[in-house]
């Protein structure tokens, strides 16, 4: 299906690209809820959902969102790439989009 060897490419090549790839973007994990989870929005609750900052469900938001993206790009795209949400776009959301008061 993913024509490794038509590429140029062997499976244990790609399994190293794959283990690479996931330490590589693994920081995302880590930052993402440091930088949303202690932002509240214009009505006082914090972007984690509550009264109190939520980290681990910021967290595992963008693990399933870029776990679930990274497979359809495989998928459906049949192209090698993973996707995440990116530090800058995390940023313009916390301190400018979200900390608008209604």
């Amino acid at each position: 299906m993913f024509r490794i060897s038509a590429r140029g490419s062997t499976v244990g090549r790609e399994v190293r690209g794959g283990i690479v790839t996931f330490f590589a973007m693994s920081y995302i994990l880590v930052l993402n809820p440091l930088i949303l989870g202690y932002v509240q929005d214009g009505t006082g609750q914090y972007l984690g959902g509550g009264a109190e900052p939520n980290l681990p469900a910021i967290a595992a938001g963008t693990a399933l969102v870029a776990g679930l993206m990274t497979i359809l790009m495989g998928a459906v795209a049949n192209y090698p790439l993973a996707l995440a949400a990116g530090l800058g776009l995390n940023a313009v959301v916390a301190y400018s989009l979200a900390s608008v008061p209604e």
